[in-house]
């Protein structure tokens, strides 16, 4: 028996992380018309890591300071790496589109762990599942977004290369 209390903070919390999520892409839009996408980058990663310092120092979780060469290659990969890449392009194209093309990340991790695992196989359900949820995507964007893909195919291709980065096995 479901409980539907627990059901709609579920939906409140889905919520909040979509808004949250898709307003990033709008302000990054904004920021990085006042300020290099490196700089927004170096900001963001380490604003990040400080909260969460405090957080874990909050709580009394420890930091193995002696893996700090694994922390800085994987906040290179996963958070440096990709957002230079977004907030580059969004100096060229809309945000819209930035988050449409991010949108693929899904599609990246279920070919990517298609050839590299042995139970995650690629089946018809899975790959219209990725694809309606990025038609999805560009429907609550707006579809007319769509219409300037073809130019500033580097920045396009920028945000499509982040989205690789973000395919998670």
């Amino acid at each position: 028996m479901s409980n539907p209390r627990l059901e709609a903070q579920d939906w409140a919390l889905l919520l909040a992380l979509s808004l949250l999520w898709g307003a990033s892409y709008f302000f990054s839009k904004i920021a990085v018309g006042a300020l290099p996408p490196l700089t927004l980058v170096g900001a963001r990663v380490l604003l990040a890591a400080a909260t969460l310092l405090l957080v874990c120092r909050l709580v009394g979780i420890g930091i193995p300071l002696g893996r700090w060469r694994d922390f800085l290659g994987m906040g290179a990969i996963n958070n440096v790496l990709p957002f230079a890449l977004i907030f580059w392009a969004q100096t060229e194209i809309a945000s819209g589109l930035a988050s449409i093309l991010n949108a693929t990340t899904p599609l990246f991790t279920a070919v990517l762990a298609h050839f590299l695992t042995r139970d995650e196989r690629l089946t018809p359900a899975k790959i219209a599942g990725v694809v309606l949820g990025i038609a999805g995507v560009a429907v609550l964007v707006g579809v007319e977004v769509l219409s300037s893909l073809g130019s500033s195919v580097l920045a396009q291709f920028a945000c499509l290369a982040a989205a690789c980065t973000g395919a998670r096995l």
